[in-house]
């Protein structure tokens, strides 16, 4: 749905507190939550407003992804950001990493070396190890891997933790996305990653026109977030 434009000037105002909020011609802007539209820093309030100051006679929200994000940051990630977590734990417990196909030898290859490298990096981050599944048969992963997990994201801001939860829900794998936060993936070394096994399939059977624009409408999504993510921790 959208809404005519109502204001001229778009800019970014720092708060006694430190915070940084958008202002509409000289005024705070509201989320849908009825909560101020209020940022950590200049960075992601300067990538929020760029997207208002672009918008022509109508505002299009589908234009505004990185406004969504933030709405869903402040409107229902902040005080709730344990169940938020305990989430993006319960992906990290069945991560698509520790999922191995058994054949053919080009796809087993193909994923150990998309894969591996990320699971060793974050065991060492975590301090503790990922078990590794065959098929589709589950894996419970050791207490002290969750536990490790858990405590890495319990130093996650509400922004961070929204980032993170999507690139985690559009992946699959809290791996990647707790490696992309951290750089120690690139985001297209992460996507690539995490569609391993959609790429053997398109090696053999080709690629569908529609399940590539799905494709590509999550990757948007997915830098969208991982972007979010960069401005945060910038």
């Amino acid at each position: 749905m959208s809404l005519d434009r109502f204001y001229k000037e778009v800019s970014v105002g720092e708060t006694e507190t430190g915070e940084f909020q958008l202002l509409l011609d000289g005024r705070t802007v509201k989320t849908p939550g009825r909560n101020v539209l209020a940022l950590p820093n200049r960075d992601l309030g300067e990538a929020v407003a760029e997207e208002w100051r672009a918008q022509g006679k109508q505002i299009l929200p589908e234009t505004m992804p990185m406004t969504r994000l933030v709405n869903t940051a402040i409107d229902g990630v902040r005080d709730n950001e344990a169940a938020v977590a305990d989430d993006i734990a319960t992906f990290a417990g069945t991560d698509l990493l520790c999922y191995r196909a058994d054949g053919p030898d080009g796809l087993v290859a193909m994923q150990g070396e998309a894969w591996d490298p990320a699971l060793r990096w974050a065991e060492g981050r975590v301090g503790g190890t990922f078990h590794l599944s065959e098929g589709v048969m589950h894996v419970d992963q050791p207490d002290e891997t969750m536990a490790g997990i858990q405590s890495l994201l319990s130093g996650f801001t509400p922004f961070e933790l929204t980032a993170l939860h999507i690139m985690t829900s559009l992946t699959g794998s809290a791996v990647l996305a707790l490696a992309v936060a951290e750089g120690e993936l690139s985001t297209e070394d992460a996507w690539g990653a995490a569609h391993v096994d959609e790429d053997w399939q398109i090696s053999q059977w080709g690629e569908d026109k529609e399940a590539s624009d799905r494709r590509a409408k999550r990757k948007d999504d997915f830098d969208t977030a991982a972007r979010m993510m960069a401005l945060v921790r910038n």
